[in-house]
Order: structure tokens, then C-alpha cells, then sequence
């Protein structure tokens, strides 16, 4: 019964949301702690579960937001919104960068900017990404999955290290992953192992788990390897359960023109809304202690399938992508300093 209860308070919204277990409820409104002179960076910050978390944050008095997006007029939407609730001071705050996190370089430079107008950040939210969609390499010739919702946070959070350990010296900082329980969609067959292997079309519901695995292996990477040697850096991966989105409403209908619809429409009353899709990565970004975990909705600790905890998949993930980013992207990014380092 406690299972069922808590897939429910994990993926369901509503009623279902409010189902968790005692020790694992986590109020939006109650329990983020006062965000007072703390620096935070949210890819995906400016819609969707996203904008939630930069919303819910600059509510609790956080001192600056770097949100990365792809669009001004969603960013310029965001930003009405935050300026008409909670003032033209919230507004101000918040300093945006257009980037695509499946251009490295341009991930390179988004992360420079941040290092260079703050002296240090607490928050990293790894959050934007590429959802359930058809097979597409980029312009660079790699998954746009993979590029998207992992290399291109690997390369961010490389280059922002220096950063995140300099403020870990005085006060917590924490790191969110966004993965999801479709990580179990990942093949059985997933050794990370070159990228042909990457490059190979496992269709939308393959890439999207595949990608998503490799969140939850990256939290555990970091948390072996950064946060052994810097015990105030807590890493974790999180679910946001089943949320209504740009992502279930219209990205969904790009492989399933008609299925889309079980999901976009026949769905609907079961989701999450995009407040309820955030309490997991609020609860990792603000509240927990704990690092290595993967945290569904509210703040519910799950194990993840076999794969997701498999050390060896995980340092097998890590070294092909560092591979990617010297072969691909050497002239443009690690000849020219980037770190490429993880801890």
C-alpha cells in the first residue's frame, strides 16, 4: 500500500500529490528556507516546472537569478510575471542568457559570463532539456538528447566548479539534475560505449529514458568524486512526476501526432501542475542535507532501476563524454581553456 501511495504522490497532482508519507512532504509555500544573499543558475528557469522553481525562489528573497533559455519572448513573459507578483525588485535580480545547451561553445560562454558578474553560487539547477521527441543529431553530430539534457550541463557545471567550490567553502551549495522515471525507458542494453552507439535512433520514448539515465549516473558520478572531496557540495538527481508543460501539452505531438493527444489532452486532469512538478527540485536546491539520491515528488527518495546504480555505467558515461567534448568540440572549447573537469 505504502508503494502505491507514494508512485501516486510522485507522479500525480492534486490529491494525489498530498498522499506522501509524512517525512517525505515538502510544501513550496512553508518550507523553502529564506534564500537571503544566495546566487542561483537555472537552466530551463523561465517556463515550466523551471520558471516555478526560479518564481519560488526569487519569492524567498534569493539575491540574483541567472536563468538560461533559448527564447526572449518566454523569457519576457517570465519576467512580466515575476515583476507583477512579486515586484519590480524580484525582477531585477534576475539576469538572463540566451543559450542552447547543445552548443558547447555557446554553453562556454554563458558560463563565463555568470563566473565573471558574481563572486559566488549556491544554486545550480540543471533543469532544461530535450523531451520525449523523434531522433536528431545537432549541427556537431551527436544525439540532441544527449547534448541537450546531459553534455551540455557537464560542460556548464566544468566551468562553473571553480565557482561552486569557492562558496562551498563558507555555506552549502547545492546541485540539481533533472531526470525522470523514465530513465527505465533507457535499453537494457546501455554501455554508454561510443558515440555510434549514441547516434543510434532508439526512438522518443529510447533517447528521452536514455538521456535521463545518464542524469541520475551523473548526480552519483558527482557525488563519488565532488562531493567526497567537498562535503558541502550536495548533488541529486530528481523526478518531477507527471507534469502539465510545453513538453506533455505540445512537444509530445512531434513523434505521436495522434497518440500525443492520450497524453496532452486525456491526461490533463491527472498531472501535476508546474508547482507541484517543482517541489522535487526545490527540495534539492533549498532543503536537503543528503547527497547521491534520487528525489521524486514531494521529496520522496527512490532508488532508480539497476542501471541508474551501476558505478561502472556511470564512470563509463562520464569518460565517453568527456571524449565528445575533446573530439567534437576541441578546437573550440578545451584548446581554448576549457577545464572539462568534474571534481
Amino acid at each position: 500500500m505504502e508503494t502505491i501511495r507514494n508512485t501516486i504522490a510522485e507522479n500525480f497532482g492534486g490529491i494525489g500529490h498530498n498522499l506522501a508519507p509524512a517525512d517525505s512532504k515538502f510544501d513550496i509555500e512553508k518550507d523553502v528556507p529564506d534564500q537571503s544573499n544566495k546566487v542561483a543558475v537555472i537552466t530551463g528557469g523561465s517556463e515550466g516546472i523551471g520558471y516555478a522553481g526560479s518564481f519560488t525562489l526569487l519569492k524567498h528573497n534569493l539575491k540574483k537569478l541567472y536563468i538560461l533559455s533559448l527564447s526572449q519572448e518566454v523569457f519576457d513573459g517570465a519576467l512580466k510575471d515575476v515583476t507583477e507578483k512579486l515586484g519590480a525588485q524580484a525582477g531585477q535580480r534576475i539576469t538572463w542568457i540566451k543559450c542552447d545547451l547543445s552548443d558547447l561553445s555557446a554553453t562556454a560562454k554563458a558560463a563565463k559570463q555568470i563566473s565573471d558578474s558574481t563572486d559566488r553560487l549556491d544554486i545550480l539547477c540543471m533543469n532544461a532539456g530535450r523531451g520525449i521527441m523523434t531522433y536528431q543529431l545537432t549541427d556537431s553530430g551527436v544525439d540532441r538528447h544527449m547534448m541537450a539534457n546531459h553534455i551540455g550541463h557537464v560542460v556548464l557545471a566544468s566551468h562553473l566548479l571553480p565557482l561552486l567550490k569557492k562558496t562551498a567553502e563558507h555555506s552549502k551549495v547545492r546541485i540539481q539534475i533533472q531526470s525522470s522515471n523514465a530513465h527505465q525507458g533507457a535499453p537494457s542494453d546501455t554501455k554508454f560505449a561510443s558515440i555510434d552507439e549514441l547516434n543510434t535512433d532508439l526512438g522518443p520514448n529510447g533517447q528521452y529514458g536514455r538521456s535521463k539515465l545518464a542524469g541520475i549516473l551523473y548526480a552519483r558520478y558527482l557525488d563519488r568524486h565532488l562531493h567526497s572531496s567537498h562535503p558541502n557540495i550536495l548533488i541529486n538527481a530528481t523526478h518531477p512526476g507527471f507534469v502539465e508543460t510545453k513538453m506533455s501539452i505540445d512537444d509530445i505531438h512531434e513523434p505521436y501526432p495522434i497518440a500525443g493527444y492520450a497524453m496532452s489532452v486525456g491526461m490533463a486532469p491527472f498531472k501535476k501542475d508546474q508547482w507541484e512538478g517543482s517541489t522535487s527540485l526545490l527540495f534539492a536546491a533549498t532543503k536537503t542535507e543528503k547527497s547521491g539520491q534520487y528525489v521524486c515528488p514531494p521529496a520522496i527518495v527512490e532508488p532508480g532501476n539497476e542501471m541508474s546504480q551501476d558505478v561502472a555505467l556511470g564512470e563509463q558515461l562520464m569518460k565517453l563524454t568527456r571524449e565528445i567534448v575533446r573530439t567534437k568540440f576541441g578546437s573550440e572549447s578545451v584548446d581554448k581553456g576549457c577545464p572539462l573537469k568534474d571534481y
